[in-house]
């Protein structure tokens, strides 16, 4: 079967409006900010938006599911934190005609990476860990890791030794040296996938572990920039830091506080009806479903890279926690400070320059930097 990573791949479309560069307005309290920016309905042009432009918006996003780009799509738009348009439209899956609802449930891949991250602040803030620490001071069996340095004459890879132990910033940034095994671009890929290290449904965090120590770094530690697998390490990080299994720190610390009633690692038996399936292309062009996998067993080992299930309206509100600087409804999970620590640029000279101009990376948050951003 023929399959491409394009929108066919995708039930889910979150659009949300933001204020430039994620701050908050000059001058105003957090506080009062985050009281204002509550998710509540609003007129588009009550927060400077355009009904007609927000309806041509919604029936281009409908376009997809009627040229059969799409199985189902909910598109979310919100600006200033007031919710001004929702609109749903397609079905769960090609096979049943499920028609998509508001509260559908989806896999959301790699948008599980901030909220791992934020997990991570928040350790942060309690004096767990710092920027500078090296990996190795939590993270033991990556003592002595080697690097990759290309292939020899016969076509087996070539090591050499670290030149020191990645921090904890490389860790964050994804300039660590760690590949993540997507791919067989390069001999470290293609090791991770013959290795398995990213079965989690089947294995818990402490292999992953286990495995990484004994492959090479796909480059010296903040030497590039490279995504990676570095975010489920993180995971399993804050299960040593925390003495919490990573999904149950998830669920009392993030989730629970913040109303996201739907979002974990599986999807209960009692709202399998309301789960998103996977599509993709088929061999004669049209959309099929290639769900992997039994979406309502826990995993094993609880990705935090990309494994968890969310809604939309779930993932929004933890979207607007952070742009309202760590807090929302009355409950605050960081402070300004940790929020601006993570959308701000921390990747090196050198690793910065093998991203595309004008992009950098925060702390789990990729960042676009340069005039445009402070317009």
């Amino acid at each position: 079967m023929k399959t491409r990573q394009t929108g066919q791949w995708f039930a889910l479309l979150t659009v949300a409006l933001m204020s430039a560069a994620c701050t908050t307005a000059a001058g105003a309290r957090a506080d009062d900010v985050e009281n204002l920016r509550d998710l509540a309905v609003a007129a588009p042009e009550s927060v400077g938006l355009s009904s007609t432009r927000v309806e041509r918006l919604e029936a281009g996003m409908r376009q997809f599911v009627e040229d059969g780009r799409l199985a189902g799509v909910h598109t979310l738009l919100a600006r200033h934190g007031k919710i001004v348009s929702s609109s749903v439209a397609g079905v769960t899956s090609v096979e049943n005609g499920t028609p998509l609802t508001e509260d559908a449930i989806y896999l959301i891949y790699s948008m599980s990476k901030p909220i791992t991250g934020v997990a991570m602040m928040m350790l942060y803030e309690e004096g767990k860990w710092r920027l500078n620490d090296p990996v190795t001071k939590f993270i033991p069996e990556f003592e002595n890791l080697q690097v990759y340095a290309g292939d020899g004459a016969d076509g087996e890879p070539l090591l050499e030794d670290a030149s020191r132990p990645m921090t904890m910033r490389e860790l964050m940034t994804h300039s660590s040296g760690l590949a993540y095994g997507l791919g067989s671009r390069n001999a470290v890929d293609r090791m991770y996938r013959e290795s398995g290290v990213l079965d989690f449904q089947n294995k818990p965090l402490q292999s992953m572990i286990d495995t990484l120590s004994e492959t090479p770094l796909l480059y010296q530690p903040g030497e590039r920039w490279y995504y990676s697998i570095a975010v489920d390490v993180q995971g399993y990080l804050v299960e040593k830091l925390s003495g919490q299994p990573f999904d149950e720190f998830l669920q009392e610390r993030i989730f629970a506080p913040l109303g996201m009633v739907d979002t974990a690692f599986y999807v209960p038996l009692d709202k399998l009806d309301r789960l998103a399936l996977i599509h993709g292309e088929g061999e004669d062009g049209g959309l099929t479903v290639q769900q992997n996998g039994d979406p309502t067993q826990p995993p094993a080992g609880p990705s935090g890279g990309g494994g968890l299930y969310s809604t939309t309206l779930d993932y929004m509100r933890f979207s607007q926690m952070v742009l309202n600087g760590g807090a929302l409804d009355g409950v605050r999970l960081l402070a300004p400070r940790s929020v601006e620590m993570m959308r701000t640029n921390h990747l090196q000279e050198q690793a910065l320059s093998t991203m595309a101009p004008g992009s950098g990376f925060g702390l789990d948050f990729g960042v676009v930097h340069g005039p445009s951003c402070r317009r």
